[in-house]
C-alpha cells in the first residue's frame, strides 16, 4: 500500500470553512466557541491548530472531523457541503475521508494490532483478504509489520501510536486529523512520532495537528492560532513541499 495522496502541480482545497459559528446553549447562558471563522485548508497542507483552553480549537478540531456541526457559516468538505449531509453521510465521511488520530490512541484492548487497523476496513465493507493485505501494507508503513499480532497492552505508548496512525490512514483518507498525538508520550517518543507525520505529509497527505505544544506545532508547515473563538493569526513556518508520485487508490 502507497501513502501518496497527490500529484505535483496545483492543489485543490479540501475545507473551506467561511464565517462559521458554534454556539453552546447552557440554559442561562449561550458559549460562542466559534465567532465567524474562515479557513481553507488546501491538499498537502500540514497545519497545526494552536490556542489557549477555551479558545475554540477542540470545537474547531469537532467541526473539521464531522463530529459537530455548525450552528451558522458553511463549511464544505472537497466540494460538499457539511450542512447537508445526513447522518450516514457524515458517518462515511469519518470513516473513509478523514483518519483520526488521538492522544488517547483508542485502541481496542482484546484486539491486536492487525484487527485495529483492519476496523475501519470492516466499516467499509471491504472483503477479509483485502482487509488484512491492506492493513498489513499500512503497518509497514509505520514501522509494526511485526507487532500486528500483539495486543495493545504489549506495547508501548510510542508503538500504541503508531498503530492509531496506521488505523487513521488505512482508508487512505483525504485528511489526517491528530488531536494532541503526543500528548501521552515523552519528548522523544513524541519526536518519532512527529517524524512519522512529515514522511506522511511528504508522501502527499494532508494532515492537521491540534495541539498546545510549540515544539510540535514546528513540525508543521502552517500554523493557525485561536483565540476566544477567532483566528489570531494564520502563519506559514516552512515552504510548502508537494509529492509528485501520483496517488494510489
Amino acid at each position: 500500500m502507497s501513502a501518496v495522496r497527490t500529484t505535483a502541480g496545483a492543489r485543490r482545497p479540501i475545507i473551506e470553512i467561511r464565517g462559521v459559528e458554534r454556539i453552546y446553549d447552557l440554559g442561562k447562558i449561550y458559549v460562542r466557541a466559534l465567532d465567524g471563522i474562515d479557513l481553507d485548508i488546501m491538499e498537502n497542507d500540514y497545519v497545526a491548530v494552536m490556542g489557549p483552553s477555551g479558545s475554540g480549537k477542540s470545537t474547531l478540531m469537532n467541526l473539521l472531523g464531522c463530529l459537530d456541526t455548525p450552528t451558522a457559516g458553511r463549511y464544505l468538505f472537497e466540494g460538499e457541503d457539511v450542512a447537508s449531509m445526513d447522518d450516514d453521510e457524515l458517518a462515511d465521511i469519518r470513516n473513509r475521508r478523514i483518519g483520526f488520530v488521538f492522544q488517547s490512541f483508542n485502541l481496542l484492548p482484546r484486539a491486536n494490532v492487525l484487527r485495529n487497523v483492519e476496523l475501519p476496513l470492516v466499516y467499509a465493507g471491504m472483503s477479509r483478504e483485502e482487509r488484512i493485505e491492506r492493513a498489513r501494507g499500512t503497518l509497514d508503513i509505520v514501522g509494526l509489520s511485526d507487532r500486528a499480532h500483539h495486543r495493545p497492552n504489549e506495547l508501548s505508548g510510542g508503538q500504541r501510536q503508531r498503530v492509531a496512525i496506521a488505523r487513521a490512514l488505512v482508508n487512505n483518507p483525504s485528511v489526517i486529523l491528530a488531536d494532541e498525538p503526543t500528548g501521552n508520550l515523552d519528548s522523544r517518543t513524541g519526536e518519532d512520532i512527529m517524524e512519522i507525520f512529515e514522511s506522511l505529509y511528504r508522501a502527499g497527505n494532508t494532515i492537521i495537528v491540534v495541539t498546545h505544544e510549540d515544539d510540535i506545532a514546528r513540525h508543521a508547515r502552517r500554523i493557525v492560532r485561536l483565540r476566544d473563538g477567532h483566528i489570531e493569526s494564520d502563519e506559514i513556518i516552512g515552504r510548502p513541499y508537494l509529492a509528485e508520485t501520483p496517488a494510489a487508490h
